[in-house]
């Protein structure tokens, strides 16, 4: 489960990364796949099977347990196919143009495996380089298979005749079961906060639990915005004996899907904060875990057990990943948007990628599009937002509801429906001209998508299939740092442009990853300030003094940082406090203008 990569990639949407492992493991790379649409990964289970021609026996929705059984069976797939190609990989000559050359030639200069494939490659006498060839060989690897459960998506379920069926069949808790019986070697990544009963299910596994020898089959991976919440949930796990392995830290808005913004918290002291604490959250949690092991009378944990800290969010070149993996003293990054630009890596359909390559920095938004209430990053030219528009125009708002993962509001029927969906779309309509709710409540509810097809459609179209219903609209849920990269690349290259040992030529204006954050909170206060400033008060002022001055905190944090520490040319470190200063310039304005509104008021 240990990848010979400094980097993963992450999961993206519901299908952009669904099948990531069939095309990088083998080279050593870990991806992370979305294990929330049993539709989705049903039907790749079965264009796989015809593609490999091994015989399909569908999982039909009438069978008990079908969504655990397809989650399962599709990692089962997954875990098979992605060993048989490195024995494959394995079984080929180490020279170029094989994947096996490849396999090492994509290594971080600095790796050992790759300093003894240089030796391998200069060397003459041929029995002593057949001996260091073969050693090579069989240290070759498979990258890990990581699935991600969005803890927030755990709609209750429903049997034919409309009975409410126990909590394990919910849709989160289904999905747990589906990778806990899967024969993978893995972590799930479980993002979007805490979730009691999610997490109280984990100790119904044995995988989760230590080995005799302390080692665990399956990891948990949290995904966090702060150390607090790595704190709590940690902790709430420890007390059941269940060790987080990982915590990826992901910056609240300079990433791609849901954004969850902190109050001004930036991502540089929050690093910080875990640099600094790490070593007392790992002896807290390792205490508190192997205390709970006791008293379960599991096996405990090894003493190797380790507790790793990664961050991913707009990194866009190997000196930002270089100084964040060495000042903070990271196990690791992740990259994710700019591997849409990748077809080697991630499921983008050309109609989606041509998009992509056109779209210019603006056409790059936080939107209301997700039904979860969450601001979501959109692209304002994608297909899903020409559909939404088009069915507006057409007096038919909202998407015909499916899947129904995202079925939480019971604000018009006591069984939950979807924002995003027809029914709900045209009852908020009726409302609206009721004179029961604003203008403004409407336009917010109108930009509501579709994401259960919109985010699953690109990986069926890019197999050369056609999604059910023929609803192929494709949401794209980018970061904004993709607006910086333009135009396709292997992944060769891709790979070699975060180690360093080729830069890929990105936007001239792309700002230093730290400025790029700063620059999106700063205009996510602006924009909350002129929606709530129409009726300002003292409480809301409170809430943007103290989301400015966590910012004003943060700014500073950085001043001082890009003197000391910022690998980068002078003119680089001086640009660098220029935009520093603009930025804090605006800020004490709009901090001003909430004065001014309120004293008015």
């Amino acid at each position: 489960m240990s990848s010979i990569h400094s980097f993963h990639i992450p999961v993206m949407g519901l299908g952009y990364t669904v099948d990531s492992p069939l095309k990088v493991a083998k080279f050593g790379i870990s991806s992370v796949v979305s294990i929330m649409d049993d539709h989705l990964l049903e039907e790749m289970r079965r264009i796989y099977f015809r593609k490999y021609s091994l015989p399909y026996i569908p999982i039909e929705e009438h069978t008990e347990d079908y969504r655990a059984r397809r989650v399962q069976a599709y990692l089962d797939m997954l875990d098979q196919q992605t060993k048989l190609q490195v024995e494959e990989i394995k079984n080929q000559s180490l020279t170029p143009g094989t994947s096996l050359f490849q396999y090492f030639e994509m290594l971080n200069a600095k790796h050992p495996l790759y300093v003894d494939f240089e030796k391998f490659l200069a060397m003459k006498d041929c029995h002593e380089k057949t001996i260091l060839g073969q050693s090579l060989i069989e240290r070759v690897t498979t990258g890990s298979i990581d699935v991600n459960i969005m803890t927030k998506v755990d709609k209750t379920n429903f049997d034919k005749e409309g009975n409410e069926l126990p909590r394990n069949y919910s849709d989160a808790l289904s999905a747990l079961r589906g990778f806990a019986k899967s024969t993978l070697q893995s972590a799930v990544i479980f993002s979007a906060g805490m979730n009691p009963a999610l997490y109280s299910y984990i100790e119904d596994f044995e995988d989760f639990f230590p080995d005799t020898e302390g080692h665990l089959r399956k990891k948990v991976v949290l995904k966090v915005s702060d150390y607090r919440s790595a704190m709590i949930q940690g902790r709430f796990l420890a007390k059941k004996g269940i060790w987080v392995s990982e915590f990826r830290v992901e910056s609240g808005l300079n990433c791609g899907g849901h954004a969850f913004a902190t109050d001004g918290l930036l991502i540089g002291p929050i690093l910080e904060e875990f640099k600094k604490e790490k070593n007392n959250l790992k002896e807290l949690l390792l205490q508190t875990c192997q205390q709970a092991l006791l008293l379960k009378e599991k096996n405990p944990l090894s003493d190797e057990a380790n507790l790793k800290i990664t961050y991913q969010g707009g990194i866009g070149n190997a000196k930002e990943d270089e100084f964040l993996m060495a000042h903070y003293e990271l196990d690791g990054t992740g990259w994710g948007s700019p591997f849409l630009l990748v077809p080697e890596a991630t499921s983008v359909d050309q109609d989606t990628l041509d998009r992509i390559l056109e779209a210019r920095k603006s056409d790059y938004y936080l939107s209301h599009a997700s039904p979860l209430g969450v601001p979501f990053n959109n692209l304002r030219t994608s297909s899903g937002e020409e559909q939404r528009k088009s069915r507006i125009e057409k007096n038919r708002p909202g998407s015909p509801c499916y899947k129904k993962f995202l079925t939480f509001s019971t604000e018009f029927s006591d069984k939950p429906i979807c924002t995003a969906s027809r029914q709900y779309q045209n009852l908020k309509i009726k409302q609206f001209q009721s004179g029961g709710t604003t203008q403004s409540d409407l336009d917010d509810v109108l930009e509501k998508d579709c994401l259960c097809e919109g985010l699953s459609a690109p990986a069926i179209l890019n197999a050369g299939a056609f999604p059910k219903r023929n609803l192929n609209a494709v949401t794209i849920c980018p970061g904004p740092n993709l607006a910086y990269f333009k135009g396709t690349f292997s992944l060769k290259e891709m790979v070699d442009h975060i180690y360093g040992k080729l830069q890929i030529q990105l936007d001239a204006e792309r700002p230093h990853v730290f400025v790029k954050e700063l620059q999106l909170y700063v205009d996510y206060l602006k924009k909350d300030i002129q929606k709530k400033l129409v009726e300002p008060n003292a409480k809301y002022e409170a809430y943007v003094e103290k989301f400015s001055s966590n910012l004003l905190n943060g700014i500073k944090y950085y001043q001082d940082l890009g003197k000391q520490l910022l690998n980068e040319a002078e003119d680089l470190k001086a640009k660098f406090q220029f935009q520093l200063e603009q930025v804090e310039n605006e800020l004490s304005g709009l901090r001003q203008s909430v004065k001014t509104e309120l004293q008015k008021g």
